[in-house]
């Protein structure tokens, strides 16, 4: 990547909007099997936080050097607040609307033997007072943007999401949307969304060709009005589908854990588009830090420097 790139990739300024999670690590070693169940004990040595969902679409772009600010909604609660501290540390401007009907999401993962054994999910849904208020402020902040990243886990976050797209759209931003579940009408209008595999299939059905998945995807760009769909295939790579196609291949190294991979791959593309970067170049720098960021564990981010090493 060019200096200048870096430089104008440091002046890019994002709003991220979605559903924010904290993911908790336990860490422990596993030396026998309970003698209640036949389950591993795991002595539990270290814990660590780190910022998930949306959360973690900011914390990677601003990880390349952008100017990463935040809009979500939080309980009233610990894992709230330790949210809120991870993104000041992370020099994310955050806006963290709290509403105390609710448990902030939390994800706790135990792992032993560097392998995950368990996951548990702490969620429930914000309301509706928090949301429409959220929206107010989305208006205001889209202004100062120049890009666009509406991160959905399916937490009820972005109950607004279609009318975010219009508003950030009729302020001429680019709009890029990590889908989630099977109704995607709601993303009408966006300028790319980015399922993986496995989520397209629940949409548009299977595939037996990359001539029938490039047809399925021709279709679905026209009835939603996108300009391009980026597709991850896991070991296949990814391929962006515009005007023209262009695919990237899967890279070569050790997979530790594709956790958070889909954050890195939407927040880099983002910042790259912003730059001015054309799709085919934002597609293959997207590619090279979701290579990276695979080989690390649980959800993490790609440095600048990294990722200049790495190009």
């Amino acid at each position: 990547m060019s200096s200048s790139m870096l430089e104008k990739i440091s002046q890019v300024r994002l709003l991220v909007v979605g559903d924010v999670m904290l993911d908790r690590y336990w860490f422990g070693e596993v030396s026998r099997i309970s003698p209640e169940a036949p389950v591993p004990v795991v002595k539990v040595q270290r814990m660590e936080e780190r910022l998930g969902g949306a959360a973690n679409v900011a914390r990677n772009a601003a990880s390349l050097g952008a100017v990463s600010a935040l809009l979500s909604v939080v309980g009233d609660d610990e894992a709230g607040r330790t949210l809120g501290r991870l993104l000041e540390e992370g020099q994310i401007d955050a806006n963290l609307h709290v509403d105390r009907e609710i448990d902030t999401t939390v994800k706790l993962r135990v792992i032993g033997r560097q392998q995950q054994l368990l996951r548990i999910d702490f969620e429930t849904t914000p309301s509706h007072e928090v949301l429409q208020a959220k929206l107010a402020d989305f208006e205001t902040r889209v202004v100062q943007s120049d890009v666009v990243v509406l991160s959905d886990y399916g937490k009820g976050g972005l109950t607004h999401i279609a009318e975010m797209i219009r508003i950030a759209r009729a302020h001429d931003k680019p709009v890029l949307v990590d889908p989630k579940g099977d109704e995607w009408g709601k993303y009408a209008g966006a300028t790319v969304i980015t399922p993986n595999r496995s989520e397209l299939k629940e949409v548009v059905g299977r595939w037996s060709s990359d001539d029938e998945l490039a047809a399925k995807a021709r279709k679905l760009r026209g009835e939603l009005g996108l300009e391009a769909l980026l597709v991850t295939r896991s070991e296949e790579g990814m391929t962006l589908f515009a005007d023209e196609t262009h695919h990237q291949p899967a890279l070569a190294r050790e997979v530790f854990d594709v956790s958070g991979a889909g954050d890195t791959v939407i927040a880099t593309l983002a910042v790259m588009i912003a730059a001015g970067a054309d799709w085919a170049e934002a597609i293959r720098v997207a590619n090279i830090a979701a290579g990276i960021v695979v080989g690390k564990l649980g959800t993490a981010v790609v440095s600048r420097e990294e990722l200049a090493a790495a190009l």
